[in-house]
């Protein structure tokens, strides 16, 4: 997930009381209500990652370079100049994570393949890394001896760095084609055992920060113009891969390709202002609609076209920034989704802004303002606010927009961001309860939603914010050598959820809330982000110090010394 999708100079602060705000009629979404029963049988949970931000390895056993490797090891442009070359050391501990999905009772689990870890150049006729081969052939089988379905991502941001330095990465139109080879080799190689593809995750991301802000790799700020051109390319690489899985795979395999959209809700200020209805659905169509408008129907959202035509015109351009799509390719990008990922997240309120500004910008080009209600619950990442009521209209928008498609959630989780990170994280357990019922209620809205991925399985490296956010159900001790992994009260709230498969009755989900943390606070499980934790390993019967209890120990003797000597 991105970690920073939208800037202080984007983000309005609504101080004002927002709750009267009503719901749209067709959602009936009360934000307080609970509804208490079981998902569909069949329904798959699971839990998530990516190879940059887990596997570490960055540069062993033929590796080439990704533009994130590259990106994080210059000065600046990571929290504390952190990298993610070693991460969690996923590449070396396969089958220590099967046994934590085990656990967790996980029905599938969500990875993704470095393209440069098989091409180390991005180029197919260079070579291909058999040794990168034989890691992610341990992984599948490793995954399918424990009954655990993988569903695998193609690209998940790490671009290889020969490709960018040599064409422009997804600047330029002939990444398409290598881009089809990489997926071809998976198909080849691993399409005997894989049956969920997803090409690209979160595209948004990307686009946007990738080539418009400059905040992810290969941080290129390219504003007005970088975005929508990176994501013309994507789509129609998207499109590509699907069909040459339809025409060359599909038959033998029988497996499926989609993509992963995230996407935002966006909910109007005033819902009897029609100019903040508008700006709500502009705000859901820039950020979604963008990607799965010409999937699910052949072209971009017509209101994209319009607001970046007009003000493209108004700039004294004699074409739109916004690229084109030829009728041929309008037929052969229609209908590239046999099911749709959705990540997501937080909400936003939105009301109308003219940005009448001379200087182009995608997010200039969306005449809005993002606003967040101040009591929304942020337990870490800045743009990460829990607003559970939102997931349903998101759902509820998909289903109406395209056509009811299969959905599968791939992403959704919250992070924490404090010195001291406790393992008894009543925060994350209240999020996943309180998301995955208005999941729940979206199902009996009628959408087909027919899996779930928690995000993520383990903490790791969260992009430009390095190792200070933590999206983990398993804690991960970095400065430990060995990166340790332990559960957080998470993992036990999560697999009653999947045993029971939903929530059977009040009495039964308060329990698991009450055993979950017992478990962890019976234990003193309070983690640290110091020294201390990287000389000793931790078991769960022992009391472990940390620099959190450590200083409340001292200051309580320091305040008994004083007291005394003035007594």
């Amino acid at each position: 997930m991105s970690s920073s999708a939208l800037t202080l100079g984007h983000v309005f602060v609504l101080v004002l009381c927002l709750s009267a705000a009503e719901d749209f009629d067709w959602r009936h979404n009360q934000h307080s209500s609970f509804y208490y029963g079981t998902f569909p049988t069949g329904f798959s949970w699971g839990a998530g990652s990516s190879a940059y931000q887990t596997e570490g390895a960055w540069d062993k056993d033929g590796k080439g370079l990704s533009i994130w490797d590259v990106f994080s090891h210059k000065k600046g442009k990571i929290q504390q100049n952190e990298t993610g070359d070693t991460s969690c050391e996923g590449y070396y501990k396969v089958k220590d994570d099967v046994t934590l999905m085990k656990e967790l009772k996980l029905n599938h689990y969500r990875f993704s393949i470095s393209w440069p870890r098989l091409i180390p150049t991005g180029l197919k006729s260079d070579h291909i890394n058999e040794r990168g081969l034989q890691y992610y052939d341990e992984l599948l089988d490793t995954l399918l001896e424990n009954d655990i379905t993988p569903i695998v991502t193609l690209y998940h941001w790490d671009l290889p760095q020969v490709l960018q330095e040599k064409y422009g990465g997804w600047q330029n139109i002939s990444i398409i084609s290598h881009f089809n080879d990489f997926a071809n080799l998976c198909f080849e190689k691993f399409g005997n055992r894989v049956k969920y593809w997803i090409t690209f995750n979160n595209p948004w991301s990307v686009a946007v920060e990738g080539y418009e802000t400059g905040e992810h790799a290969p941080g290129l700020k390219l504003r007005g113009t970088g975005a929508y051109r990176a994501a013309h390319h994507i789509i129609k690489a998207h499109a590509k891969v699907w069909h040459t899985y339809d025409t060359q795979w599909r038959a033998k395999q029988k497996g499926q390709v989609g993509i992963s959209l995230s996407g935002d809700w966006g909910e109007p200020v005033d819902i009897t202002n029609q100019k903040d209805i508008e700006a709500a659905e502009r705000y859901v169509q820039f950020y979604l609609g963008w990607f799965a408008t010409p999937i699910f129907h052949g072209d971009y959202p017509q209101v994209m076209k319009d607001f970046i035509g007009r003000k493209s015109a108004h700039q004294g351009l004699g074409t739109s920034r916004l690229p084109t799509f030829s009728p041929q390719e309008k037929s052969y990008i229609k209908g590239t989704c046999d099911f749709l990922g959705i990540g997501h997240f937080t909400t936003r309120y939105i009301t109308h802004k003219n940005n009448l500004r001379g200087s182009s910008s995608y997010f200039l080009d969306r005449d809005l303002a993002e606003l967040v209600d101040p009591r929304w619950p942020d337990p870490g990442s800045e743009w990460l606010y829990a607003v559970p009521w939102g997931f349903r209209r998101l759902l509820n928008f998909v289903k109406s927009q395209y056509g009811n498609p299969m959905i599968f959630v791939t992403e959704n989780g919250v992070s924490e961001k404090t010195p001291c990170t406790e393992l008894c994280d009543e925060w994350r357990i209240q999020y996943f309860r309180d998301y995955i019922n208005e999941m729940l209620k979206a199902i009996r809205d009628g959408v087909n939603v027919r899996g779930y991925t928690a995000w993520s399985l383990l903490d790791k490296f969260e992009w430009d914010e390095g190792f200070t956010e933590r999206f983990g159900l398993y804690y991960v001790d970095f400065k430990n050598k060995n990166k340790a992994r332990y559960p957080k009260a998470s993992v036990q709230f999560y697999k009653r959820i999947i045993s029971s498969n939903g929530f059977p009755n009040q009495r039964e989900v308060e329990l698991w809330r009450r055993k979950a943390v017992e478990t962890c606070s019976s234990s003193n499980q309070l983690l640290a982000a110091d020294p201390l934790t990287s000389h000793m390993e931790m078991v769960t019967e022992i009391v472990v110090p940390t620099v959190c209890t450590m200083s409340i120990l001292i200051s309580a003797v320091l305040l008994m010394f004083l007291l005394r000597r003035r007594s």
